[in-house]
């Protein structure tokens, strides 16, 4: 027998609940484990280029069961069959996402419902933890601005989670991808927020707190609105209270990465605050993390913001780092909300970055840009932190690491842009890149592969 979590499927729907608080709480019941039941069908053998080749023979699903039908009335359960159902049989038309732990399939419920079917990749060990992770985390949360888990199958071999449908592609495709119009400054502001109470959700509202760790534009998801709803929990990790941070292996997206958990493994919430900064930049400058059509440090988004972020702050100029698609049009005290949050949450030093509560009530202009510098002592900068001048050892090892890694991965062929994200056989078009677990490329590493050393990665 598969569960489900609730009826919560339309963004639109969520923001529209009545109430004042963005939350409320859910569980499901724990899985259990069916007979074993086929594979996907024939269609996914075929090497389509991307990451298709990381996957194994399938044989062909077969039809439902005779008789088999779902009714028309949503009643709170999932079977193998009835997703398969949903899904048209898993079929290639249906498939909207592929990588490395598995594929994801759009799917309609009998009531009408669009759903995003998430199918792990059999035989799958690490597929496996995923599946147990996101179940564990996302059927205990609920928050307008997160991706809602709608249900979940074990079925034998089978591993399926069920999430609603964001129906408005992604952050990444809206910013960056091609041919698209330029985003309006209000919609980047609504969408900074949106996450940010997201995240802050996350760190501050669970218990124990939810560290995401691939925080990335590819993983803010929008709706018609142009709300934001955070996905991919696939890589989240809880962060227990006896514990000021987890030791990891180093998982999720170069160029967002946090100089300390990239050089260390070790992560904490303020991890996930430098890359929402990464993010932050993104909305401000229209520039991707990194650009490989330039050299370093022009090719980092981040090591190119740094230096200009005091300068912009201080003269109250922000034309050398905004968007110029933007032509001006825009807020220049929401910008300058914006810029200062970006600059405090990439910090080199984690403990001088801001809670993602902080952030969000600056984007939203309920608090004061200089309440991101509490902690910062006296000559200090506000902006770099102990960015390339510290005593700070271990902050000055983990930049020395990271740049070392950064120009390595840089210069060698393995590193692409996320122009890959448009291919055809991703089905991009059609909906947002979930994360590095579902739509693989190889600018999206697993850095625990790379040994490394305090002197730098070899």
């Amino acid at each position: 027998m598969c569960f489900s979590a609730g009826g919560h499927y339309g963004g639109p729907q969520q923001q529209n609940a009545s109430g004042s608080s963005d939350y409320m709480g859910t569980s499901l019941p724990p899985p259990k484990l069916l007979s074993p039941l086929p594979r996907q069908p024939p269609f996914m053998n075929s090497s389509s280029g991307g990451s298709s080749s990381n996957y194994s023979d399938h044989s062909f699903l077969p039809p439902p069961s005779p008789g088999f039908a779902l009714s028309n009335k949503y009643k709170g359960t999932f079977s193998y069959e009835e997703l398969a159902i949903a899904t048209n049989g898993f079929s290639e038309a249906n498939l909207l996402g592929q990588g490395g732990f598995g594929y994801v399939f759009k799917g309609m419920l009998p009531n009408g419902k669009d759903i995003a079917v998430k199918q792990l990749k059999a035989g799958s060990s690490q597929g496996e933890r995923e599946f147990q992770a996101e179940v564990g985390i996302i059927s205990r949360i609920h928050h307008r601005h997160l991706v809602a888990l709608v249900g979940y199958c074990i079925a034998g071999a089978q591993r399926l989670l069920v999430y609603e449908f964001v129906p408005n592609n992604t952050l990444e495709f809206h910013l960056h991808g091609t041919g698209r119009p330029p985003m309006e400054w209000s919609s980047r502001l609504k969408i900074a927020i949106g996450s940010a109470k997201g995240f802050s959700y996350l760190h501050e509202n669970c218990n124990p707190k939810i560290i995401h760790r691939d925080i990335k534009a590819a993983n803010i998801l929008i709706d018609f609105k142009f709300e934001a709803k955070v996905a991919d929990f696939g890589l989240a990790k809880i962060a227990l209270d006896t514990h000021t941070h987890v030791s990891t292996r180093v998982m999720g997206t170069f160029g967002y990465m946090a100089p300390e958990y990239a050089a260390s493994g070790k992560l904490t919430e303020k991890s996930d605050v430098f890359s929402f900064g990464v993010v932050l930049l993104e909305l401000i400058t229209g520039r991707r993390p990194v650009d490989t059509k330039t050299v370093y440090p022009e090719n980092s988004l981040v090591d190119w913001a740094r230096p200009l972020l005091n300068e912009v702050t201080e003269i109250g100029n922000f034309e050398v780092v905004v968007d110029p698609k933007l032509n001006n049009e825009y807020d220049k005290e929401e910008m300058a909300r914006m810029v200062a949050c970006a600059a405090a949450c990439v910090r080199s030093t984690a403990r001088r970055r801001p809670r993602m509560d902080q952030v969000a009530r600056v984007l939203e202009g309920n608090i004061s840009p200089s309440d991101l510098n509490q902690g910062i002592r006296p000559g200090d900068s506000n902006i770099h932190g102990s960015y390339g001048g510290s005593t700070d050892n271990d902050t000055s090892q983990d930049n020395e690491s990271m740049n070392t890694f950064r120009k390595t991965t840089l210069g060698t062929q393995e590193f692409s842009t996320s122009s890959e994200f448009s291919n055809p056989t991703s089905e991009y078009d059609l909906y947002p890149a979930w994360s590095s677990t579902e739509i693989q490329t190889s600018r999206d590493m697993e850095m625990g592969n790379i040994k490394r050393t305090r002197q730098g990665y070899r």
